[in-house]
């Protein structure tokens, strides 16, 4: 069967302009992309006028939950959450009840994968150490075997830079990146926010920017020392960023991640103890949302990942400082993202298309999926025109830990097309 997508507003990485025109598919494949297409009469015709066609997004940093934590999430309504959100593909994180540390959680996580509607596209991390406890190397070449891309910890640093050293080098040789949550526990403490002058009048513990710089710089010197590639996760520090950009022109393989709550809220919106704004590397300030941003902008961040992190609400219920860290972002990314920059003209759909598709895929050794003629036919209709309200019923996630919740958003993933069928359409 053959759909006609007409009159849409193609996004490409390659420019931060949008090309009119219309989009052939027939099966997986996409056969036609030109300005106009005429003397199809066989085709299923889908008017796309206003709406911006772009290729699907891919996310590598989502807490799937599965095994051991199904009562926040598991893989089947992670992946609904993703299709609801835009993304067809995602990395699962390995900080699991069994952590996912050795071959056959590999192989179980996988096969539950597979029987979603996305499942050739979701991928494992496995850990870097056994139960990421950070003593003992985890068993990477088995997990690799079994089809691991990405080895981390995430949740937790590797304390001891020797283990971690070997961890990088297998990796290497694995030719595979090993992401580093980096936090210096010590440092760290039992803080539960940004240290400053917020955390000071709520009387909570707090987290200092030098937790997350130092082990920054410590990870960027072990893997220039390994020759690894080194994927930063959710920086968060405008002299973290800083760092990893003085490692980039220096030519270490280091790669980094953005993500959006990151971007859009700081340490003040934590106000009356609202533990939707809590999460771990913390919410910082403002100034430091101000230069991520354009950091972005610059491109010395290379991927805006969701961090996807669900929690029942009976935990986020709890006090401030008891609560749990962490906020899910499937669902709320691309709407949060085109309400709170692109409709403005802060940020473009080349940027979105290259940090939220294109260069996910790359950093994971995937190709990415660009609206082309014989390409994949693998993307999304996003409509500025309609608004996103983020209610219960709307999400598919288990859980709605997010500040989004009950708020209404300008923007809706309108329609998700995978591997030519349509998963979504509203």
């Amino acid at each position: 069967m053959k759909r006609l997508y007409r009159h849409a507003q193609i996004a490409s990485e390659d420019s931060p302009k949008l090309m009119h025109g219309d989009v052939l598919v027939e099966g997986d494949r996409i056969i036609g992309v030109e300005a106009e297409i005429s003397g199809v009469t066989d085709a299923e015709v889908i008017d796309c006028t206003g709406r911006i066609l772009l290729p699907s997004l891919f996310d590598i940093h989502v807490h799937a939950r599965e095994p051991g934590q199904e009562d926040k999430e598991n893989i089947a309504s992670c992946a609904e959450a993703a299709i609801n959100g835009g993304f067809t593909g995602f990395v699962m994180m390995p900080n699991t009840s069994p952590a996912i540390d050795n071959a056959g959680v590999v192989r179980t996580v996988l096969e539950s994968a597979r029987s979603t509607r996305i499942g050739a596209s979701i991928y494992t991390a496995g850990a870097i150490t056994k139960g990421r406890q950070g003593q003992e190397l985890a068993a990477i070449a088995g997990m690799k075997a079994a089809g691991c891309v990405m080895i981390t910890d995430d949740g937790f640093p590797v304390d001891n830079p020797q283990v971690l050293r070997r961890a990088m080098e297998y990796a290497r040789d694995f030719d595979i990146p090993l992401s580093s949550h980096c936090e210096v526990k010590e440092l760290s403490g039992k803080g539960c926010m940004h240290e400053g002058k917020i955390s000071y009048s709520l009387g909570l513990p707090g987290i200092p920017s030098i937790s997350e710089e130092i082990c920054i710089s410590r990870d960027i010197r072990l893997a220039e020392y390994t020759g690894v590639h080194l994927n930063i996760q959710h920086v968060t520090t405008a002299e973290g960023m800083r760092t990893i950009k003085r490692a980039k022109d220096r030519g270490i393989r280091v790669t980094c991640e953005i993500a959006p709550h990151h971007l859009m809220f700081s340490h003040e919106d934590i106000g009356d103890f609202d533990t939707h704004y809590k999460m771990n590397p913390p919410l910082r300030t403002k100034e430091d949302n101000a230069i991520l941003l354009q950091g972005l902008i610059d491109g010395w961040f290379d991927v805006i990942a969701t961090d996807h992190a669900p929690h029942t609400a009976f935990e986020k219920n709890q006090d401030f400082a008891s609560a749990p860290f962490g906020i899910t972002g499937l669902e709320t990314a691309l709407p949060s993202l085109y309400d709170r920059f692109i409709s403005k003209g802060v940020l473009d759909w080349g940027l979105i298309v290259r940090r939220l598709s294109a260069e996910p895929r790359r950093v994971m050794k995937l190709e990415p999926v660009p609206v082309k003629q014989g390409g994949l036919a693998d993307f999304i209709l996003f409509n500025p025109e309609r608004k996103t309200a983020f209610s219960r019923d709307f999400m598919k996630s288990k859980s709605t830990n997010t500040p989004f919740l009950d708020k209404t958003l300008e923007g809706m993933v309108e329609r998700v097309i995978y591997r030519g069928d349509e998963l979504l359409a509203r």
